[in-house]
């Protein structure tokens, strides 16, 4: 006698839903924000990279806590004559890494007024990681040092690490760091920080005050 098959059931885990967490990278260019998506997102790091024209859009899709993240990265020019177009990126986003190179000061200087512009501009429940990326030219060439960035994200609430987009030093942890504390974020708030983001947003365009 054949057994009649039974219906499969769909998975807890196969039945939630993806996390879309829009990400904008900013700093000076030259810094390395490209090298970092690419790093992250297909595990390549191109040598002769050339620098982004307006924004490249890339797309990574983990897994934190339990919940599947997708990740929409914003990788934005670093040129000052784009400067007028990174708020069109970063207004509405809920997590931002705003990058610079440790072996320049002058790029540590210019991340300073990224983290000042976001605080300032950008959504309130926004989190913000620090990176001082090329370390792996830190021995010969560190400008800034390590305590320095630090001392400066720890002063504004934000993350902080150094990356190598070259050898993939702190990279993926970085994404999955970023990623854990906004899902921790709303588990413990019981809201969607995206949605919160989109109400506040909503709010300034109609000339809310909060």
């Amino acid at each position: 006698m054949t057994q009649r098959s039974q219906p499969k059931q769909p998975s807890a885990a196969g039945g939630s839903k993806s996390k879309q967490i829009k990400l904008v990278l900013l700093g000076e260019s030259g810094v390395g924000k490209s090298s970092i998506a690419l790093r992250y997102v297909r595990g390549e790091f191109n040598e002769n990279g050339e620098a982004t024209i307006g924004a490249a859009f890339l797309t990574k899709t983990v897994n934190v806590r339990g919940q599947s993240v997708k990740f929409d990265i914003w990788d934005t020019a670093g040129q000052e004559r784009y400067h007028s177009l990174a708020p069109m990126y970063y207004r509405g986003a809920p997590a931002a890494i705003i990058v610079y190179d440790v072996t320049s000061t002058s790029s540590f200087t210019r991340a300073q007024a990224w983290i000042k512009e976001l605080l300032q501009q950008a959504n309130s429940q926004m989190v913000i990681c620090l990176a001082g990326n090329k370390a792996d030219m830190a021995s010969e060439k560190r400008a800034v040092s390590r305590e320095e960035g630090k001392d400066h994200a720890d002063e504004h609430g934000l993350l902080f690490t150094e990356t190598s987009a070259k050898t993939g030093l702190n990279v993926e942890d970085m994404f999955i760091n970023l990623a854990a504390k906004i899902v921790a974020t709303t588990m413990s708030s019981g809201n969607d920080i995206e949605e919160n983001v989109r109400l506040e947003e909503s709010g300034r365009k109609s000339g809310g005050c909060c």
